[in-house]
């Protein structure tokens, strides 16, 4: 659905905290996210200063006139011309945020859009974090499958049956509603669920 809404591209941070988010998403171009990062644009993005400074939604023409280094002009060289910014938080988690920049190169963003980009966010921000929904070994065998190794051979390393390791990734999959133990990994990892036992 995001995809569809912000075919140009879009990042997404969810329940971002005092460092990191649980998890991300980004569908922007890799030309622009390398550009972005080398010359550190974060820190004078409008976009970026307008989610840590307020909660809703805004199309990026609606604050581009505070933009000095010119980082939404950069953008819309990558096709980024046109684009929404959200921010969802919750008086319950204060500091907690969830957000999202949006892109489309054809034409600004439509209310009902913002609205449902804005009712995605919430979904999102409030769901359970993952970490608490599987269980630890759930967890060590998707990690196993995203390293690339076989059921037989998640069973020898962690000696244990290879259907108590089916059983695991079924379980995994269930309460990930994945189609697939491959989606279920890419759910996980989007999930940020393997970044603290990659470190």
């Amino acid at each position: 659905m995001l995809e569809q809404l912000a075919p140009a591209g879009f990042h997404l941070a969810v329940r971002v905290g005092f460092a990191f988010p649980e998890y991300e998403w980004s569908t922007l171009p890799l030309g622009w996210v390398h550009r972005y990062t080398r010359e550190a644009l974060m820190l004078y993005d409008p976009v970026t200063r307008w989610v840590y400074e307020n909660v809703g939604c805004v199309r990026w023409s609606e604050i581009g006139d505070d933009d000095p280094k010119g980082v939404l002009s950069l953008a819309a060289q990558h096709d980024l011309t046109f684009g929404v910014a959200v921010c969802v938080m919750d008086d319950s988690e204060p500091g907690i945020r969830t957000y999202g920049s949006f892109a489309r190169s054809d034409r600004e963003f439509r209310v009902d859009e913002m609205e449902t980009l804005v009712d995605h966010l919430t979904r999102l921000h409030h769901q359970e974090p993952i970490a608490l929904v599987l269980t630890p070994a759930e967890i060590e065998a998707l990690h196993m499958i995203r390293d690339g190794l076989l059921t037989k051979e998640i069973a020898y390393e962690l000696d244990i049956s290879e259907s108590a390791v089916k059983q695991r990734l079924r379980s995994a999959k269930s309460k990930l509603k994945a189609r697939t133990t491959t989606h279920a990994v890419t759910l996980a990892e989007r999930r940020g669920l393997f970044r603290m036992s990659d470190i």
